[in-house]
């Protein structure tokens, strides 16, 4: 069943109160099942990812048509009660007027938050020019803005993910983007502390989002140290789940072994997790 109008308002309403204060970490399903599981686990907020979707429909990252995009993210707005983000790539067009219209579609899907980048799909270029990027930002800005507004956009500098991994250059486009209407910044591929401090301090008071998308060292309490307001994991738990899957496969396919089965859940315990109701807290720890 189609999520109501006020339960949508309501997730959207939830979801800015998350960017307000403090760190949360918002993790990325691929489909309606992680997603499930992963509110289970008393997450707040889901984000989607590109390429765990595109992955799961035997496709490329970013090689999704926008009508299968918007398709599967109005699955997943119907799929649990919490706000969902929606990895919306660079808009599904090129112009600003398109971008618009795809950002128009992907609110009517009941979406929380989107993100926008500033990246081509072109390798001879990877980024559009500063002043293209503001105007597609800006035109996604106005889309919400004329739905109503409550729909959280966030503005991502791609710049360290397309071979140019300059803080200068990456805090310019963030700080252009949270002034085009933006109300997160996202840089994907910046890692260190003393860069991902510098554009949290850039881009202040608006919120910074950052991706970890390996396994790392540091603790969520100490990347919220750095002033880091959420975080996401992009394709990082698919790419768990394949593995998981590759393993298992192989040894069935090159040693007639069927101990790659070891440690997973069992079908009941799954039955149980897909029989309760989105949001009922009975499920918590499965």
């Amino acid at each position: 069943m189609p999520a109501s109008p006020s339960s949508v308002a309501d997730k959207r309403r939830r979801f800015h109160e998350l960017h307000r204060s403090g760190c949360f970490v918002i993790p990325n399903p691929w489909d309606l099942g992680s997603a499930r599981y992963l509110q289970v686990l008393g997450f707040k907020a889901l984000a989607t990812t590109s390429s765990g979707f595109a992955w799961s429909q035997a496709a490329l990252d970013c090689g999704m048509p926008r009508e299968e995009v918007l398709a599967h993210l109005r699955a997943m707005v119907d799929a649990t009660e919490l706000p969902i983000n929606a990895d919306f790539q660079a808009g599904f067009a090129h112009e600003p007027a398109g971008v618009a219209e795809s950002v128009r579609l992907a609110v009517e899907t009941g979406i929380a938050g989107l993100s926008i980048e500033d990246s081509t799909g072109n390798a001879a270029k990877p980024l559009y020019d500063l002043d293209d990027a503001v105007a597609r930002m800006r035109a996604a800005r106005q889309a919400i803005d004329r739905a109503g507004g409550d729909t959280l956009l966030v503005g991502r500098a791609e710049c360290f993910l397309e071979g140019r991994p300059d803080i200068e250059e990456t805090i310019a486009r963030l700080q252009a983007y949270a002034g085009a209407g933006a109300d997160c910044l996202y840089a994907p591929g910046v890692r260190s502390p003393e860069h991902i401090r510098r554009v949290v301090e850039s881009v202040a008071p608006k919120p910074v989002n950052l991706l970890v998308g390996q396994a790392i060292q540091a603790s969520v309490a100490e990347i919220a140290a750095l002033g880091v307001r959420r975080i996401s994991v992009g394709g990082a738990l698919a790419r768990a789940a394949w593995g998981g899957f590759i393993r298992a496969a192989k040894l069935l396919a090159e040693q007639g072994r069927f101990d790659g089965f070891a440690d997973t859940p069992s079908h009941d315990t799954l039955e149980s997790l897909m029989r309760v109701p989105a949001g009922d807290p009975s499920t918590r720890g499965i």
